[in-house]
């Protein structure tokens, strides 16, 4: 197979002298996306991909199986109830009230702040007594939310724009005439490239100017750090949490707000430099309810006094399980024996246990429809006898569920709002070893009625942050399977799949854990028949994207196709781009020797090597990410097209207005359909 002549892109000598160690970088030049170099290589490699791009084979299916919409698990106001719903026509979920009586209205429909679709709603937080709401929103991709707050029974806009909002929380009030949020410092007052970090806590009294904006916290402290803040239902306990960065870590803060005053609360330390994370719910009976992964890698929950939330005074209500992860709860009051409903995920499935809510006695087991995912465990604040939480499996679009404690009985509550066929297919959970013998679980979703015999496969994977891997509704993984392939996701080591041990497993000095674990994921489906290395690809995004970096740049001989989207891939200047300076928690930083020998041992960007016949290589990036900068795309790309002897191409889709997390319906299912059609040409589906 002829292909065509990559761009022509610049090898310079740039070599980093770092800890006595030269680091080639080629490619530095290609860091600049406003040079006329780098605009003119990225229109060729926009050339490029339009050339070999061929007809979007999965297309229309992926559109049709995406009709399913989708429906949001509900938020409880009095009387009101809050949730987002997505219709089979529409780009965007859009957030709804529903009054008493059962009236719906949208109250923040994105499409109709932006009919270019380029909108995205980041987050809502309806006040305590559900007359306002707070919403999030920003543009293109960039994550920069900007704050408003609506009257929920005329829509007016009763606050806002307040900008530097990413990813904030909002803490009501009672009553609903202040709030405590998180903003940036105005980027006037921090070095230009920190601008993305300096978070603090603020009190907001609506109505007011933010400049009367009372600083509450953060004040000091590390400049990567995130905060998270609320306030108990009846206005009386402020928490406030610190994360440095994505640590698997917080220290946390508790104030009674009775005792001091809102603006200046008096705030007492519950957990600081403890290596744990540990959060607060202040139950209605007067117990403080500690949810902690303290000396419990798996998660419990304890009780306290409010009064005396310190860790001396925690007892056990809920135990550690050896083999289930505990991910929420919810209580029941309602009742003559009031429970609480405990949320697990054992071995990435989900499923909700009934304890007694005085002794923690497990009592039963909450009926759900399958072996899926469940999101979110809902009850009423002011108490109850039901709750509601979502539920997804491989076959099934979102829906809501509810649960009646009195009855015992789970019924449907709110199905996704479109009908869709779904294919028949065939989900297996098996057991793998890795390299050091680590047993490692992978789902492999095939057809129901497929014949024995190799199959084109399409491996996935993530691996990091303690982010588990757990069944879902997928159009892309469905038009794949419908169309004769088998999908497989593999739970790596660094996920949160088997616990905050199995995330610590595959972060920092074990990050090459990740990298073995999934190799030998796929050395497992060869060697049980599924597929076989030439109808082999795999696909990760974002740290799943450095995943298929290093496992292209480690083991080319075993993929036949890879598609690497939004990735991290040059390790050792990660940090110098977009949020990189908050994840060396995570994976290290190069300016600590010991870490930098870490990063350059399989930064995938100084691993491509001269003379190798790399697999077909897809990367896709987005222009105004402001996560990953997409230069770590460009520069492996750029690396690999010089470096390899295959005949197979090395690819780039750039992709302008669109950023790391939410976007259009119609722009995913572009980009789904050009990604499985690559995997397609290059393992023979």
């Amino acid at each position: 197979m002829t292909r065509e002549p990559y761009p022509t892109a610049r090898r310079d000598d740039v070599v980093d002298i770092l800890h006595e160690t030269p680091v080639p970088d080629p490619y530095r030049w290609l860091e600049d996306p406003d040079s006329p170099e780098t605009k003119g290589w990225l229109l060729g490699q926009a050339d490029l991909f339009a050339k070999e791009r061929g007809p979007q084979r999965f297309k229309s299916r992926i559109a049709e199986l995406l009709r399913s919409g989708s429906v949001g698990v509900p938020a409880w106001r009095g009387g009101r109830h809050f949730f987002s719903r997505r219709t089979p026509d529409q780009e965007h979920a859009v957030y709804y009230v529903a009054e008493p009586d059962g009236t719906e209205r949208a109250l923040v429909d994105p499409m109709a702040i932006d009919a270019s679709g380029l909108t995205t709603l980041d987050a809502v937080q309806p006040d305590k007594e559900g007359r306002l709401l707070a919403y999030q929103i920003s543009v293109g991709g960039d994550e920069e939310s900007v704050l408003y707050v609506i009257d929920v029974a005329t829509g007016a806009r009763v606050e806002g724009p307040i900008d530097r909002c990413r990813y904030s929380p909002i803490a009501w009030l009672p009553g609903g005439e202040a709030f405590y949020y998180v903003r940036r410092l105005p980027s006037t007052e921090v070095p230009e490239n920190e601008s993305q970090f300096h978070r603090r806590v603020y009190l907001h009294r609506v109505g007011t100017s933010t400049e009367d904006d009372v600083m509450i916290f953060g004040q000091g402290l590390k400049m990567t750090n995130y905060y998270g803040v609320s306030v108990s239902r009846d206005g009386r306990w402020l928490q406030v949490s610190a994360h440095e960065g994505t640590a698997p870590r917080n220290d946390l803060w508790v104030a009674d707000l009775t005792e001091s005053p809102i603006d200046r609360p008096a705030l007492r330390v519950v957990q600081e430099g403890v290596d744990a994370q540990t959060g607060l719910v202040f139950g209605r009976d007067g117990r403080l309810y500690v949810h902690t992964d303290r000396e419990a890698s798996r998660g419990r929950v304890c009780v306290s006094d409010p009064a005396a939330p310190g860790f001396d005074h925690w007892r056990d209500l809920i135990p550690e399980d050896p083999e289930a992860v505990l991910s929420d709860f919810a209580i029941l009051d309602d009742l003559e024996r009031p429970v609480m409903l405990v949320g697990w995920t054992r071995h990435a499935i989900s499923e909700i246990s009934v304890h007694d809510l005085a002794t923690g006695e497990r009592l039963g087991e909450v009926p759900t429809p399958g072996l899926g995912t469940i999101g979110g465990i809902s009850e009423r604040p002011e108490g109850g006898h039901e709750a509601w939480f979502g539920y997804t499996d491989n076959t099934t679009p979102p829906t809501i569920q509810r649960y009646d404690a009195r009855t015992g009985e789970t019924t449907l509550w709110a199905a996704s709002p479109g009908a869709v066929e779904v294919p028949d297919v065939r989900t297996e959970q098996v057991v793998y070893r890795s390299k050091d013998g680590t047993e490692v679980r992978m789902l492999v979703i095939s057809p129901a009625d497929a014949a024995e015999g190799p199959r084109p496969t399409i491996l996935y994977g993530y691996g990091g942050f303690g982010l588990s891997m757990s069944p879902g509704y997928s159009a892309s993984i469905l038009a794949w399977v419908e169309a004769g392939g088998v999908y497989a996701i593999a739970n790596l080591r660094g996920g949160g799949e088997e616990g905050e041990e199995w995330h610590r497993a595959g972060m920092l000095a074990n990050k090459q854990n990740v990298f073995d674990d999934f190799h030998a994921a796929a050395e497992h489906l060869i060697a049980t028949g599924v597929t076989t290395p030439e109808q082999l690809g795999i696909s990760g995004g974002s740290n799943g994207g450095l995943l298929v970096g290093a496992a292209l740049t480690q083991r080319p001989e075993l993929y036949a196709a890879v598609v690497c989207s939004a990735p991290l891939l040059d390790m050792i200047r990660y940090e110098k781009f977009g949020l990189g300076a908050t994840w060396n928690v995570e994976y290290g930083s190069a300016d600590d020797p010991e870490q930098f020998g870490w990063l350059l041992g399989y930064s995938p960007y100084h691993h491509v090597r001269e003379s190798v016949a790399y697999p077909a290589t897809l990367f896709t990036v987005f222009q105004s990410d402001t996560r990953v900068h997409p230069l770590h795309a460009w520069k492996t790309c750029a690396a690999l097209q010089h470096a390899s002897t295959s005949d197979r191409p090395v690819l780039l889709r750039n992709e302008a207005e669109v950023g790391h997390g939410a976007r259009s319906v119609s722009r995913s299912v572009d980009l789904s359909a050009d990604t499985l059609t690559f995997l397609a040409r290059h393992t023979g589906l």
